[in-house]
């Protein structure tokens, strides 16, 4: 069979050829995408505009790395249970609720927690809002179905040695949502002072989230839906850790190591940006845009970057390995912030910055095609929730331990999470392994 020439185009014409159910779901995650991304990069400014300080914002990251862990086992145990259109719906209205609670965030008070004092050494109280964090359990529900899906799609559609360009096409759709999220959060803020305009961020996301609740009701198709009825429980999942492919475990400490660098400070991306550099830019037929709109500017920048080398690179994998391009993306990962704590306050460098932050996004077809790869047959999905469980749930803790840091010095925390991503590169580098269907 002839191999066609694959670009971004093509990239979207694969994918719009998918299967009707499985493309109702890629769209309900193209608009639930739209509205974690228009809002979850802006949260903690807003909880920095609520009152709350950087371990406040630290345990908001870890809260949500939390449930970014465990959701989606009670999720599968629930498809099994009530069946997935209606598990779908489900998450789907609660992560539209959770929208509309960070809207009302302000109703809901502050929780103020007093510090420990220790001699001489006085810490300040920890501010919490908790609408923002109660609306964090909900908003992150609908996420508890789609990532073993879409391995199991991609795992079952594509050849072994053409997995990452598999992964590319539909990557390439879902992250067009995290170049247009950002764009029109901006737009908003550049509107309006940011209480106001993040408060119309929000209810937009609300609406892209109950449109994609709707339809995704309305139109899937779950009659032959077999995802919710392997779930084995947790007996099974201790199993699937122990018997993890021997070609992962040096993939999976790298990552873990490269993933907990960037969750300490991931949060504080915007605060660095808007506070600490606080940069906006004067864009020609657009106007002088603020700091908390231009940071939106970048955030569409950096996925600018990504989906235009992202199917380039993975094609590039099929020439040169898989390894070596997963490489270049935790290299990225772990330079950037003591790159972005080190800069200027000049709009010019920092756009700079956040186009080679969208290099990174480059590995990121190859990397998935590395863990699901080397899995059996029809086990791809167990491969994958065991691997990203045990990555998931060491990583919990780093926004804390990066909020814990910032609170002391915003260049030390920047400065450790750099260290501990080239500790992970350098790891993968010295004992990662190819994929066969690669070498």
């Amino acid at each position: 069979m002839q191999k066609r020439d694959v670009g971004a185009l093509t990239a979207f014409r694969q994918f719009f050829a998918l299967r009707g159910d499985v493309l109702v779901l890629s769209v309900a995650m193209f608009a639930f995408s739209l509205g974690f991304q228009m809002t979850g990069r802006y949260m903690p400014r807003y909880m920095s505009v609520l009152g709350a300080g950087p371990v406040a914002i630290g345990l908001y990251g870890t809260v949500g790395n939390l449930i970014s862990a465990v959701y989606p086992y009670p999720g599968g145990a629930l498809s099994d249970r009530i069946g997935s259109r209606v598990a779908l719906t489900l998450f789907g209205l609660a992560s539209t609720l959770g929208f509309v609670l960070w809207f009302f965030a302000e109703a809901f008070g502050i929780l103020t927690v007093p510090a420990p004092s220790a001699g001489p050494l006085r810490l300040d109280p920890i501010v919490l809002p908790v609408g923002v964090f109660l609306g964090l359990f909900l908003s992150q529900a609908w996420k508890s179905f789609g990532l073993g899906a879409t391995f199991a799609i991609v795992k079952q559609s594509v050849p072994p040695e053409r997995l990452a360009t598999g992964f590319a096409s539909t990557e390439t759709f879902r992250r067009t949502a995290f170049l247009l999220g950002p764009l029109l959060a901006a737009a908003l803020l550049a509107s309006f002072a940011f209480e106001t305009g993040f408060r119309y961020v929000l209810l937009a996301a609300a609406g892209f989230g109950l449109v994609a609740t709707v339809a995704q009701h309305v139109l899937y198709d779950a009659s032959e839906d077999s995802l919710g009825k392997s779930f084995a429980g947790v007996g099974a999942l201790l199993s699937d850790l122990r018997e993890l492919p021997r070609p992962l475990r040096p993939l999976l400490v790298g990552d873990t190591l490269v993933r907990f660098a960037n969750g300490m400070v991931y949060a504080f991306f915007v605060i660095v940006v808007v506070d600490f550099l606080s940069v906006g830019v004067a864009l020609p037929a657009v106007g002088n845009l603020n700091p908390d709109s231009y940071f939106g500017v970048l955030l569409a920048l950096e996925m600018a970057v990504a989906l235009l080398v992202m199917v380039p690179v993975a094609k590039l994998a099929e020439r040169v390995g898989l390894k070596p391009v997963v490489a270049l993306g935790f290299a990225v990962y772990a330079a950037f912030p003591a790159l972005l704590i080190a800069s200027p306050p000049n709009a010019a460098v920092l756009a700079a910055l956040f186009a080679f932050s969208g290099l990174r996004f480059a590995g990121l077809p190859a990397h998935k095609a590395l863990i699901v790869g080397p899995a059996e047959r029809n086990e791809g999905g167990r491969v994958v929730g065991s691997y990203y469980l045990v990555r998931n749930a060491i990583v919990i803790p780093s926004a804390a331990v990066g909020g814990l840091l910032y609170d002391a010095s915003p260049t030390l925390a920047f400065g450790v999470a750099t260290a501990v991503g080239v500790i992970g590169t350098a790891y993968f580098l010295v004992f990662g392994e190819e994929f066969d269907a690669y070498a």
